[in-house]
């Protein structure tokens, strides 16, 4: 564009003539898109974007067609085929596109939903209660992005057949084979809904097959059968009883399909619960919820009168309510939001109002338990619950359904309708709260723990916030908040700094000598710590063990935890080499792991290796006497065995260390503490989800399978490690 600047000063250094920049910008220069040659020309618009997420928008758009049939309660099954000539097919059993001659435009049901933009049956809430699909562009966008379409109908015991090159209808000549090179004829005087065969009269269906047009879609744009899973998946837990199937026959090397076709079946009849239980990875602190309701509001929409006119209507409203969520012991949160189907990863009107009421709701029932759960009027002002106090540890699953949602773009990533957000507010408000005020047993006593749970986390945030005012180091040192029992180091790099977590005080006497106090850190605990695992956060953060060890490393906790806040480079447990040094360091392993983890999943988090026996080397002529030091059974045996093939002499009595305390300052530097000599065991999180399944097994409530895993390793147990 040229600025008006530049062009003035080009007027004025030529006369000034008639065939002016101005004058030649005339009505004839306007470009006029009809149909499907706007699709074509800006699909951006409409699917989003060209690349495999735009490929992808355009599969979704059949496909919700399809389960808006089964919304309705017209199909019960779903085929989505991926074919090895880079087409994909839908197929369903619903009514079937009507086949007859639409009075307006004199085409046939199946053109016009294929050709014509904004046309179809969702509007003005004559065929469906609730779609997907709502703008009536999904069959036609996707028909003019494709370089072949084909549908075929069976609908009152015939089968109707009609296809498509880049929108427009015609006839392919399929003698070579099927696709999107085939000779093609466009309908010159007037399109045919061909009849090619017939079916029983109860039968009914529809079947769309396609080739995205490369012209549109780059080759890099392919279909992702991840994706395509996830998405059928999720489908059939949001329609109880749909059966969804995808095959896949393309071979796409690392696919499940890479040796041959592959198929897959999803069928869920438990719905939303059994959808939340599907998402939830943590061990679960309460039951999975089911919270339905209603609710109607009104609103003046344009409707389409008998002849065809728009007119303002005002028209009730019902907004089904349909929500699932249980609370587990972790702190991450997996909220999704669905209207008609149709996942809303941006929220929306219906997610603002289920956080609304879940934040209301149980806000009143804290203030209802304040005095159980021991927040004083005084502190009412301060320990106030948040929205991220409630959602800490929440899988949930939230759905309306209801005619005609308004949403932000054909995307529909974000519901707009106003009214939905009280609507699901108050049902929230209304379900949840029967449950929170339940007086029976089981719900009583879940209500009991989420509440601990919720009001844990409100003081695990505050607790961090409070951290996050003190400074690192420096500040942290002049602050009287760290415990006593510290005796911190003077450096402050953070990278060459390590806290050693010692059990006991008699070992922190022994330590404090041998340590080199420029950055070596000393914490003592005093004997085994409260198992985090099976007590709540509340528990943890009343325990001073517990806090003191949160406190001191200065990072927060849970969900507030932040690595780059840590004040150590390296967390050391230094405990005996017995029993109770094993429970003890297990204890602490496992709050870090609940409560830490960015620590441990960073390689921060280390076990001390403190030897087990002393071997006294007697020594030869005037030779000093020498100390050799083993860590296990199986190593003194092997040690003594090689000093007597050496001839060596050392004394028979063989000291075994009972605990840190037992040795002497230079002995617990040399062996444990020096990083010249010293030997460390990283801990490390492998797979997070089996170290889960591990720590919950040894250390969670449920005693059962504890008892069979004792049982089970009792018989390769060796009682002589055992100090008794």
């Amino acid at each position: 564009m040229v600025s008006r600047s530049a062009r003035s000063r080009r007027l004025a250094s030529r006369p000034v003539t008639t065939t002016s920049a101005q004058s030649g910008y005339t009505a004839r220069h306007l470009s006029v898109l009809e149909g499907l040659e706007a699709v074509r020309k800006r699909p951006g618009m409409y699917v989003g974007t060209t690349d495999s997420r735009g490929l992808m928008h355009c599969l979704w758009e059949i496909i919700d067609n399809a389960v808006d049939e089964a919304l309705g309660g017209f199909c019960s099954s779903i085929e989505v085929v991926l074919h090895a000539d880079s087409s994909v097919e839908v197929r369903d059993d619903g009514r079937g596109i009507p086949v007859d001659i639409e009075p307006r435009t004199g085409l046939t049901g199946v053109e016009v939903v294929f050709t014509k933009l904004h046309a179809g049956g969702k509007f003005g809430g004559g065929s469906y209660a609730a779609s997907g699909g709502l703008h009536g562009v999904g069959a036609s966008v996707v028909n003019a992005l494709s370089s072949r379409l084909d549908v075929e109908v069976d609908r009152g015991g015939r089968t109707y057949a009609m296809t498509f090159r880049r929108g427009e209808p015609g006839v392919f000549d399929d003698a070579a084979g099927i696709g999107p090179q085939s000779p093609f004829e466009p309908f010159v005087s007037g399109s045919e809904l061909a009849v090619t065969g017939k079916v029983a009269k109860n039968v009914s269906g529809t079947r769309v097959r396609y080739w995205a047009d490369r012209q549109i879609f780059p080759a890099s744009a392919v279909f992702a059968y991840d994706e395509l899973v996830t998405r059928a998946r999720q489908t059939s837990f949001l329609v109880p009883g749909l059966k969804i199937v995808v095959r896949d026959e393309r071979r796409v090397p690392g696919t499940p399909g890479a040796d041959g076709p592959h198929t897959e079946t999803f069928l869920h009849e438990g719905g939303v619960v059994d959808f939340v239980e599907h998402l939830a990875a943590d061990p679960a602190a309460t039951d999975t919820w089911h919270l339905e309701g209603e609710g109607t509001f009104t609103e003046t929409v344009p409707v389409l009168d008998e002849r065809g006119h728009m007119s303002p209507q005002e028209v009730s409203r019902t907004c089904q309510v349909d929500v699932a969520l249980r609370w587990g012991t972790g702190y991450d949160t997996d909220v999704r939001s669905f209207v008609n189907i149709i996942a809303t990863p941006k929220g929306g009107t219906h997610l603002a109002g289920f956080e609304a009421g879940l934040l209301r709701t149980v806000r009143k029932a804290v203030d209802a338990n304040a005095r159980r759960l021991k927040i004083s009027a005084k502190d009412a002002a301060t320990e106030r619950i948040e929205k991220e106090d409630v959602l800490a540890g929440l899988t949930a699953v939230v759905t309306v359904r209801l005619a005609e949602p308004q949403f932000e773009g054909q995307t529909k990533e974000v519901l707009g309708t106003a009214p939905v957000r009280a609507i699901v507010a108050k049902v929230i408000d209304a379900r949840l709260g029967e449950i929170l005020e339940s007086s029976r047993g089981r719900e009583k006593v879940q209500a009991g723990l989420l509440l601990d749970k919720v009001v844990g986390e409100m003081r695990s945030r505050l607790s961090a916030r409070k951290q996050k005012e003190i400074s690192r180091r420096k500040n942290a040192l002049e602050s009287s908040s760290l415990p006593a029992k510290l005796a911190d180091c003077r450096i402050d790099d953070v990278e060459r700094s390590e806290l050693f977590i010692v059990e006991g005080d008699s070992a922190l006497g022994t330590a404090k000598l041998a340590r080199s106090s420029d950055y070596q850190a000393l914490l003592p605990i005093r004997g085994k710590i409260l198992n985090v695992q099976k007590a709540s956060v509340t528990d943890m953060l009343k325990n001073a063990e517990c806090a003191a060890i949160i406190q001191v490393i200065g990072a927060g906790s849970g969900r507030t935890f932040e690595l780059p806040a840590a004040r150590y480079g390296k967390v050391v447990l230094m405990t005996d080499a017995d029993v109770d040094g094993a429970h003890i360091r297990t204890l602490l392993l496992t709050l870090f792991f609940r409560y830490m983890r960015p620590l441990v999943e960073d390689g921060r988090v280390y076990a001390a290796v403190p030897p087990l026996h002393r071997i006294e080397l007697l020594g030869r002529g005037g030779q000093g006497r020498e100390y050799v030091y083993t860590y296990s059974e199986a190593e003194l045996t092997a040690t003594l065995a090689k000093l007597d093939k050496a001839g060596r002499r050392y004394s028979g009595d063989i000291q075994r260390y009972k605990g840190l305390g037992e040795m002497d300052a230079d002995q617990l530097a040399e062996t444990t503490m020096d990083p010249g000599h010293r030997t460390l065991r990283r801990v490390t999180v492998e797979g997070a989800a089996r170290a889960e399944q591990v720590f919950e097994l040894l250390m969670g409530s449920d005693v059962a399978p504890r008892k069979d895993f004792i049982v089970a390793g009792a018989q390769t147990l060796d009682r002589r490690r055992i100090d008794a």
